[in-house]
């Protein structure tokens, strides 16, 4: 396959080399148009709206992923082997599992344990641990340290269905100290891992799964500004 490729219709060259991917692509032109600076629009197919720009001197591109790992799947797999990008931060919403996890907390994914059948194609034999690259998370942590914004490194679960009908699920899950669950990392850190290339997924906690606690709709919006500011500041 060439460029540009049945999803995204930029040309060569128009991407950088880091890509934030918030799951919402009004979140991505959201980012473009209050963090970046000499802003050109690359990608409007399917409305999955992408945008290169620059960040204190540095061009870094920002493009919506849509929702669950068929879709961040799709994208990452061609933000990396046709685009030539060698960073992919997934920057998203997650439901708090554990119990000292709360409403705001910024979580940074060292691991994601999931229950899709992703991994299904690599033809694995055995069980493949997605995981972040160590640099990408060693670089957030320090950048949210001296931005003072407190964050939670762990484990977190990429689960395919988010109206599960197994009702103890998450239960199970939390037992296994699993920090958040959200829908789509364990498909980019493979898909990273695969590549060759780096991947590294910050979330932030809308809402809690156990306690039914949850962030209005402008809640989320000013609380998120912490997590941008991390993935940009580490770039």
């Amino acid at each position: 396959m060439s460029i540009p490729t049945p999803h995204i219709e930029a040309k060569a060259g128009e991407i950088a080399k880091t890509v934030l991917m918030p799951g919402d692509p009004l979140r991505a032109k959201f980012i473009a148009d209050n963090y970046l600076e000499d802003v050109k629009c690359f990608n409007k197919v399917r409305n999955m709206l992408g945008f290169t720009g620059t960040y204190k001197g540095k061009e870094v591109s920002v493009m919506g992923s849509g929702m669950g790992m068929p879709s961040i799947g799709i994208y990452s797999y061609e933000l990396y082997n046709f685009y030539n990008v060698d960073n992919i931060i997934r920057i998203g919403s997650a439901g708090g599992i554990a119990d000292d996890i709360k409403l705001r907390d910024v979580v940074i994914g060292m691991g994601a344990s999931t229950n899709s059948n992703y991994a299904q194609q690599f033809e694995i034999p055995g069980t493949f641990a997605p995981i972040a690259d160590f640099g990408l998370l060693r670089s957030a942590v320090e950048a949210a340290e001296k931005l003072n914004i407190k964050t939670v490194v762990g484990n977190i679960l990429s689960s395919d269905p988010f109206y599960n009908d197994k009702q103890d699920t998450n239960s199970l899950w939390k037992k296994m100290n699993v920090l958040c669950v959200e829908m789509e990392a364990a498909a980019l850190y493979m898909n990273a891992a695969r590549a060759g290339k780096k991947a590294l997924c910050i979330l932030t906690i809308s809402d809690h799964v156990f306690t039914g606690e949850a962030l209005s709709s402008e809640d989320r919006q000013n609380t998120f500004h912490d997590m941008m500011k991390i993935a940009l500041e580490s770039i």
